[in-house]
C-alpha cells in the first residue's frame, strides 16, 4: 500500500505561526492547478504499479478552492493510479469555508475523512493567533460535517498559547468529547523562525511561549482523553478505536507516499524527493521536469528515520529494523540508548524500543541524542 499527498499552497489569511509554504493570493490558481494535473501525469508510469488506500489534501487550505477543483484534482488521480475502493480521502480546511452544499460535494465525490483546523474554541486565542474563522463557525463547521454523514472527523487544537489557563485549555478538550469527536491532532504553541509570531515575540508584541506552560498542559490532555477512551498513538495525535490516521501512519510506518503539488515530499524505495516551494517557479518548471530535487538514504540516514519516525508513536521502533542495518547501526543504538533506558525515559517491550508515557513531551530531545551524525 502507499498514500497520495497533494499540497494546496492557498490560505485566506496567514496565521501568525505557520512556515508551511502557502499564499494569500488566489491570483493564479487555476495555473496551479493546471500543473498539478500535469505533475500526475509525468509520475504515473513511475508509481503505477503501487496499490493506493490513502489521500490527502493539506495545504495551506485545500476548502479554499472550488469544489470543482478537488473534483477535477481527484478525477485524474482515479484515472492515472491504483486506488483502493476503501481508501481513506482526507481533506483540510477551516471552519469558515464549510458549507452544507460543499461539504454534501466532497461526501458525493468520496471524501470520507475531515481535517478541520479548529486551533481553539476561544474567540480571543483564534484572534491571538490571527485565525480567519470565528467561535460559531468552528462549532457549526464540526455539526455540519456529522449532519452531512461525514464521521471521520480530526479536529486540530493548539495549546501553550500565553495566557490559555489550564481550565480554558480542558474546556477545549471537553468540546472535543461533547462533539463525540474521533480524532485530534493537538500541538503546543512553537516560534517557528521567520515567522509572524517569531517578528511579534522579539519585538515584544506577543508573549514568549512557557515550556513549562505546554508540557502542562500536554499531560492535561493526554489524561483527559485517555479517560475518554482515545489511544495515544503518537505524540501529537488522538484517536478513539478504528480512527487513527491512515495517511499519517504511512510517514510513521516508512510506508512510500507520493508528494504532488509545490512544497510536497514523496518517499520510495530508500529515495526522497521533495518539490520547489514556490509557485511560480513550480508552474514554469513543471513542462520541463526541472522543479524537484531528489536525496537517495544512506543507511545512517534510514537508520535516523526509523527512530524519529518510530519513537514518535505508541508502538516504537522495531529493533530488527535496525539490526537489519548491520551491526554498527545496532551496536551503536544500544550505546546510546542504555542511559535512557536504565532511568525509564525509553523502554524495551517485545523488541520494541518505545518512549515511556511520562517522557512523551520530550521524547523529541531524546531522538536527537541517539540520532548518528
Amino acid at each position: 500500500m502507499a498514500g497520495i499527498y497533494i499540497h494546496i499552497p492557498f490560505c485566506k489569511r496567514a496565521c501568525n505561526y505557520c512556515n508551511f509554504h502557502f499564499s494569500t493570493s488566489l491570483k493564479h490558481k487555476d495555473s496551479l492547478i493546471d500543473a498539478i494535473l500535469l505533475e500526475i501525469d509525468q509520475r504515473a508510469t513511475e508509481w503505477r504499479h503501487l496499490q493506493f488506500d490513502t489521500l490527502y489534501f493539506g495545504g495551506g487550505t485545500p476548502s479554499l478552492l472550488p469544489v470543482g477543483d478537488i473534483e477535477k484534482l481527484l478525477n485524474k488521480l482515479y484515472q492515472k493510479f491504483s486506488i483502493s475502493g476503501y481508501s481513506e480521502i482526507t481533506l483540510e480546511g477551516n471552519p469558515d469555508d464549510f458549507t452544507i452544499k460543499k461539504l454534501q460535494a466532497y461526501r458525493q465525490m468520496g471524501i470520507n475523512r475531515l481535517s478541520i483546523g479548529v486551533q481553539s474554541f476561544f474567540e480571543e486565542y483564534l484572534q491571538k493567533l490571527n485565525r480567519s474563522h470565528n467561535t460559531r463557525q468552528a462549532e457549526r463547521s464540526i455539526l455540519l460535517a456529522q449532519e452531512t454523514g461525514i464521521a471521520n472527523i480530526t479536529i486540530d487544537l493548539i495549546y501553550g498559547i500565553p495566557g490559555l489557563s489550564d481550565q480554558k485549555w480542558l474546556q477545549n478538550i471537553q468540546k472535543v468529547i461533547d462533539f463525540n469527536i474521533p480524532h485530534v491532532s493537538a500541538y503546543a504553541l512553537t516560534v517557528e523562525p521567520k515567522t509572524a509570531l517569531a517578528w511579534q515575540i522579539k519585538n515584544r508584541k506577543f508573549p514568549k511561549v512557557s515550556e513549562e506552560q505546554s508540557a502542562r498542559q500536554f499531560y492535561i490532555l493526554r489524561e483527559k482523553l485517555l479517560a475518554h477512551d482515545f489511544e495515544h498513538y503518537e505524540i501529537s495525535n488522538f484517536a478513539k478505536k478504528s480512527f487513527e490516521s491512515k495517511h499519517n501512519s504511512h510517514y510513521w510506518q516508512n510506508i512510500p507516499y507520493l508528494g504532488l503539488g509545490p512544497a510536497a515530499h514523496s518517499y520510495k524505495e530508500k529515495q526522497r524527493r521533495w518539490n520547489v516551494a514556490n509557485n511560480a517557479l513550480y508552474v514554469k518548471n513543471i513542462p520541463s521536469g526541472q522543479y524537484f530535487e531528489i536525496e537517495n538514504l544512506t543507511k545512517k540516514d534510514v537508520f535516523n528515520e526509523l527512530l524519529m519516525t518510530g519513537l514518535r508513536t505508541s508502538r516504537g521502533v522495531y529493533l530488527e529494523n535496525i539490526a537489519g542495518l548491520g551491526e554498527t547501526y545496532i551496536n551503536y543504538l544500544h550505546r546510546q540508548m542504555a542511559k535512557y533506558v536504565e532511568n525509564q525515559h525509553l523502554l524495551i517491550e517485545n523488541n520494541y524500543l518505545k518512549a515511556a508515557s511520562e517522557s512523551w513531551f520530550v521524547v523529541e530531545g531524546i531522538i536527537s541524542d541517539l540520532f548518528m551524525v
